[in-house]
């Protein structure tokens, strides 16, 4: 961090309480630059600046700052105007509040700084701030003035070092309107169920361990061309990419791989289909169906079968009794007296 060079010194201005600091960037670019060549024999392509009234070259000292006035006219402004405005924030980052860290809105978020203590002197308010950051679990909401304009800035606690990150003021930021789909669309809870299992077999991931691929196929390219070899070729895009005609095959394919790639069980349950509401029956015009025809066809024949068993019954009941009463008596033998 000591060999990164200072873009801005100024003070943190903490009530009464000033402290010397100085501005270094936290991040670096590391993206492949490249430079415009004529494509026919390579030659650099470079841009030279004129002056239009004396139409010659002009070099950087001899440069610089004017704003333009409606009608045309050029007045000139020079950094001792600037460096003398009357705002308080020209080379201080003055702290106008506290909050909790949740009420920043993402979309503000810009550049991001580190807050180096300026010498010795400046160690212990800048201890102090960043433990009264630490236990108050708050962030620090700044103003202070950089590249000709004034800004919004966090602060906030990093490692053992005070972070800021520059804010777009709030009409800076869009609003989101007309960028939402304008169509009626209905996800039903199947679909967000396999959302979600999607998202728990993707997990967590160690930003560690994330890199710039394309930043490095580039190198790989420029290595070969350097050599004098052919670049490797780019695989053949996926058939079918970049069109889903079926959102829940899709989303269990994207399950079934994921859980392959971190080495799962890649079987995906089908969620059964969701039962449809049947139609009522369609009107016959009073005619009966075949069903009901042949229902009532079949259930007349046991009706008429046990009507005829039971008639049966009661006429060989009726027969015995009439037997009963033709049949004469039997006459018991008499017995002879002994005289």
């Amino acid at each position: 961090m000591l060999l990164v060079r200072s873009i801005w010194n100024g003070a943190i201005s903490f009530g009464l309480v000033s402290i010397p600091i100085k501005l270094v960037n936290a991040t670096e670019n590391h993206s492949i630059s490249f430079r415009q060549i004529h494509t026919e024999d390579g030659g650099r392509i470079r841009y030279r600046k004129f002056c239009e009234l004396e139409d010659r070259e002009v070099t950087g000292q001899e440069i610089g700052k004017g704003y333009e006035d409606s009608d045309g006219t050029i007045i000139p402004i020079t950094d001792e105007d600037l460096a003398g405005l009357p705002i308080p924030t020209a080379k201080t980052i003055e702290i106008v509040a506290f909050v909790p860290e949740d009420r920043i809105d993402p979309l503000q978020m810009d550049a991001a700084y580190y807050l180096a203590a300026g010498g010795a002197p400046a160690a212990k308010p800048y201890t102090l701030l960043r433990e009264a950051l630490k236990r108050s679990k708050k962030v620090a909401i700044t103003k202070y003035a950089l590249r000709g304009r004034e800004r919004l800035g966090m602060l906030r606690v990093v490692g053992d070092a005070i972070a800021m990150h520059g804010l777009l003021w709030p009409d800076e930021v869009r609003a989101p309107e007309g960028v939402a789909p304008d169509a009626d669309v209905t996800v039903r809870d199947k679909e967000l169920d396999l959302a979600d299992a999607l998202m728990d077999t993707l997990g967590e991931v160690d930003l560690e361990d994330l890199h710039d691929e394309y930043r490095e196929a580039v190198e790989e390219v420029v290595a070969a061309k350097a050599a004098g070899e052919t670049p490797r070729e780019a695989p053949a895009p996926e058939a079918g990419g970049g069109k889903v005609l079926d959102l829940m095959a899709a989303l269990e394919n994207s399950v079934r791989a994921a859980r392959e790639s971190r080495g799962e069980d890649a079987e995906v349950k089908r969620l059964p289909p969701r039962k449809t509401s049947r139609s009522s029956p369609k009107d016959t015009g009073g005619k009966k169906s075949t069903s009901t025809a042949k229902k009532k066809t079949t259930s007349s024949p046991r009706k008429s079968t046990s009507k005829t068993s039971s008639s049966q019954a009661e006429k060989k009941s009726a027969a015995k009794k009439t037997a009963a009463k033709k049949a004469p008596a039997k006459k018991t033998p008499s017995r002879k007296r002994s005289a």
